[in-house]
């Protein structure tokens, strides 16, 4: 089995299968492990990489027995529980994977998957809302929409699913096909629609306008859905469009961002810092210390005729925002003025490189992100700017004009503090690292409950 390494920056499943993996920036020249893929073999070849590239490989125990293992996700699993633990004892590492190598290079390369296409989040235990709908999805055919309730799933309230099965048990419906939804809409009557899975064709960036400022260049919005291999050429157009209008003030919109590729994170951090900081430091990657040959300081490259004199970024985030999201908010932190709007983030710090084999991809946490002032601990989430705090609010549409965050977020570049800080009395300031701490925020409904 040949081995390639990619580099990841994920923190959400995006597959009712939980698959998901990612090209990246970084190609050692790894031997053969095994010529065979057998489930023994790769059990084998899984402990391997594990004990060379796991972030905490000096975790792992000297013995392992492979025979008490019946699968290669069972023995991952083990492996994962020697990660550093938090005080209630769940695990950090909640990320390593293993997934088919089609589908991943289809959603990160393509960006395409099998599902429905929208995501949700549980308002309370039985209180399930959807956050988006993915235009053209079966889903949006279906007349899913954002801030709807779903009620029921085939039938069945989610309040029994859930009392009866955990979320355990709605992720098993969701992962049929079809699936009978009962919705109530934020206005109008209950009712019924059953939706059939397909292939959603995601758009990482639904939306991006320039909002006008008098006597002054205007603001740049962008609302960015995932950092996929097919957002590059959209950045490009809405980065030189930015330039036109010589644009310094941006709002990137990550709300439910939950990362992606490394590339394209840092292909947004040129577009952001390139024109200013060209050869400063963007991020940090460090592996462990047996495979610290491969850690890399990534500069910034100006982009020519993109990349954008940027003196103030505005993040909305919630804590769906993470990984590759964090690594742009954080990487620009030490250059800009960075402010974040809405919630605290996720807190992922972290990245996975991914190994090719036996047609799957292992994604096994490998690194940890550093920004030029050597932060990286922010596994309690990055914070909000004092006095920035907003609700994501489901009856309104994302980045409407009376939108909470975005109130708050054109508040705070308009007097440089946000509204709710000035009323107040607040000076707000851009975020402070968070402390650190080793339990990764978030339940993990929420972790799976990205897009289906």
């Amino acid at each position: 089995m040949k081995l390639r390494l990619t580099i990841l920056l994920s923190a959400l499943c995006l597959f009712a299968a939980c698959s998901g993996s990612g090209g990246g920036n970084k190609a050692p020249n790894q031997p053969p492990v095994s010529t065979e893929c057998s489930v023994a073999d790769q059990k084998q070849t899984t402990l391997e990489i594990a004990r060379d590239w796991y972030l905490w490989n000096d975790r792992l125990p000297v013995s392992v027995d492979l025979d008490g293992f019946a699968t290669v996700d069972e023995l991952l699993l083990h492996l994962m529980s020697f990660s550093p633990a938090g005080p209630d004892s769940a695990p950090v590492d909640r990320f390593s994977s293993i997934g088919p190598a089609a589908a991943d290079q289809q959603f990160f390369g393509e960006g395409r998957f099998e599902g429905f296409g929208f995501g949700f989040r549980f308002e309370a235990a039985d209180d399930m809302r959807i956050t988006r709908v993915y235009a053209d999805s079966p889903a949006a055919a279906g007349g899913l929409a954002r801030g709807q309730q779903i009620l029921a799933l085939n039938g069945r309230s989610v309040a029994d699913i859930v009392a009866a099965e955990g979320t355990a048990g709605l992720f098993a419906i969701l992962g049929t096909s079809p699936v009978t939804f009962s919705l109530r809409p934020v206005t109008g009557d209950d009712f019924d629609t059953t939706v059939a899975r397909d292939i959603v064709t995601i758009d990482p960036i639904p939306q991006w306008r320039l909002i006008p400022r008098d006597g002054l260049a205007p603001i740049g919005y962008l609302e960015f859905a995932q950092f996929i291999s097919t957002a590059d050429p959209e950045l490009d157009t809405v980065f030189a469009d930015f330039r036109a209008n010589d644009v310094t003030d941006i709002i990137v919109d990550l709300r439910y961002n939950g990362g992606g590729l490394v590339t394209t994170a840092e292909f947004l951090g040129d577009l952001l810092g390139g024109a200013m900081f060209a050869g400063d430091i963007f991020t940090e990657t460090r592996f462990n210390a047996d495979r610290a040959d491969f850690n890399e300081i990534r500069r910034f490259v100006n982009i020519l005729n993109r990349s954008v004199s940027v003196s103030r970024l505005v993040i909305i985030a919630t804590d769906s925002t993470a990984s590759a999201s964090e690594m742009v908010a954080n990487g620009m932190a030490p250059h800009v003025e960075v402010a974040i709007v809405g919630s605290p983030t996720f807190g992922k710090p972290i990245g996975q490189a991914g190994f090719e084999f036996c047609e799957n991809v292992l994604r096994i946490t490998a690194f940890q992100l550093f920004n030029a002032d050597g932060f990286g601990d922010y596994f309690g989430g990055l914070p909000v700017t004092p006095g920035c705090e907003a609700p994501d609010d489901l009856s309104v549409a994302v980045g409407a004009d009376d939108d909470p965050n975005m109130v708050e977020a054109l508040g705070y570049l308009d007097t440089g503090a946000c509204p709710a800080a000035a009323a107040a009395g607040l000076a707000a300031k851009p975020s402070a690292p968070a402390p650190a701490r080793t339990l990764l925020r978030g339940s993990p409904a929420r972790v799976y409950a990205n897009s289906l």
